[in-house]
């Protein structure tokens, strides 16, 4: 090619709108944007058939939209590293793009590696920012301001078109079963695709929302009004700055209008906890260590590491014998997804009333959750676990929690 080759390496950023890498990118020259589906990733535990499920779903439409713009998505199934130096090595890749990553430790090991490569071959990488979680950060101070400026920034627009590239086969997006993943299907869990993720979140600012600063807290009525638009941010059909701007105009409009505070109230609130989501990513951003080993280090030895099979079955399959325990369990197997306080009760009742260690029960919560977001994920698993040595111990009642 003329013009050296810009790779777009789409990740947990599954969109062509704000999406800065692709839109640099574009304008240096021809896009190859790739999705690389990584067996051993999936290989782990923390992830199962139902994220990959609703990944397949979302990738559809990814593909879609760039094959509109002019080149679609090209998919390839394995390492990273050996993948990109065939592409560099046949089409002569000038350039990486991507947006930064807070994901598990095996995705942090593999960008690692993938940075060692890219200087060893002299291939720029440049990994942009897309969330609130600023990389380095040394201190805390001012980082709310931070978020708000980047969050206020313009939102990115797509590319108007991309060069095609006929010598690039794009591939069949695998099955769960090509890439070696238990089937374990979610009957109920929500589709993926950016299109429902918009869908989701309207609904929610403009009909399902009125009630969420009261209903957020109960599972039942925390189904319908709280926003559900989690697994769109986890894996990218959404940006933070998109719903941010969303969030931002519908307080706007409600602040216009005359009659009850409650709409005015729930958007607030919902506002503040976009905060909580990059806040708690931030943490394991900083502390990578938080995914394996407790924050407090005093506590090394509190709970058997290897934990009671018996108690630890009954808990994960929902027949632990406490009604409300193993009803919110088996809701979250059936649909992918529990109500913030549900979550930590779950947890909070594994740690201290059946003594488990988080580590074990940490991984079975991530695999039900279909947003499983690792920066939020294993920050809570250890806050309720009760092992930060900062977050007070709070030891959630089954019974009270169920009235």
């Amino acid at each position: 090619m003329t013009t050296p080759l810009q790779l777009v390496w789409f990740k947990r950023d599954l969109r062509v709108h704000d999406h800065a890498a692709l839109a640099r990118a574009a304008e240096r020259g021809p896009v190859l944007p790739l999705y690389i589906v990584e067996p051993g990733l999936w290989a782990l535990g923390d992830q199962a058939e139902r994220h990959w499920a609703f990944i397949a779903e979302t990738l559809i439409e990814l593909r879609a939209e760039l094959a509109s713009l002019g080149q679609p998505l090209v998919i390839r199934v394995g390492e990273a590293v050996p993948i990109f130096e065939r592409a560099r090595k046949q089409l002569g890749v000038a350039a990486i793009w991507s947006h930064e990553e807070t994901g598990n430790g095996w995705t942090y090991q593999r960008d690692l590696a993938v940075a060692a490569w890219a200087a060893d071959r002299g291939v720029q990488w440049h990994e942009l920012q897309q969330t609130g979680v600023v990389r380095p950060l040394k201190k805390r101070d001012g980082w709310a301001g931070r978020w708000n400026r980047f969050m206020s920034d313009p939102v990115v627009s797509a590319p108007d078109s991309l060069a095609p590239l006929s010598a690039v086969e794009p591939a069949d997006i695998p099955t769960a079963t090509h890439i070696g993943i238990t089937l374990a299907p979610c009957p109920t869990r929500q589709s993926g695709g950016r299109a429902v993720g918009l869908a989701t979140l309207k609904d929610f600012l403009n009909e399902r929302g009125e009630p969420y600063r009261a209903a957020m807290s109960s599972p039942v009525t925390g189904a319908a009004h709280c926003s559900r638009i989690s697994p769109y941010l986890a894996w990218g059909a959404l940006s933070m700055r998109e719903v941010a701007h969303a969030t931002w105009a519908r307080r706007a409009a409600l602040k216009a209008l005359d009659g009850p505070t409650t709409w005015r109230q729930s958007m607030s609130s919902f506002e503040s906890r976009l905060h909580w989501r990059d806040h708690f990513m931030q943490k394991l951003e900083d502390e990578p260590r938080m995914e394996f080993e407790n924050l407090h280090r005093a506590y090394d030895g509190l709970r058997p590491v290897e934990p009671d099979a018996a108690r630890l079955q009954s808990w994960c399959t929902g027949e632990t014998g406490l009604p409300f325990v193993d009803a919110c369990m088996r809701m979250l197997i059936h649909t992918g997804w529990m109500n913030f306080r549900m979550r930590a009760m779950l947890m909070a009742v594994a740690s201290y009333h059946l003594w488990l260690d988080w580590r074990a029960t940490g991984e079975h919560l991530a695999r039900q959750f279909t947003d499983y977001e690792p920066g939020i994920h294993w920050s809570q698993v250890q806050m309720q676990s009760g092992t930060t040595g900062i977050n007070t111990v709070r030891i959630y009642n089954p019974i009270k929690q169920g009235i």
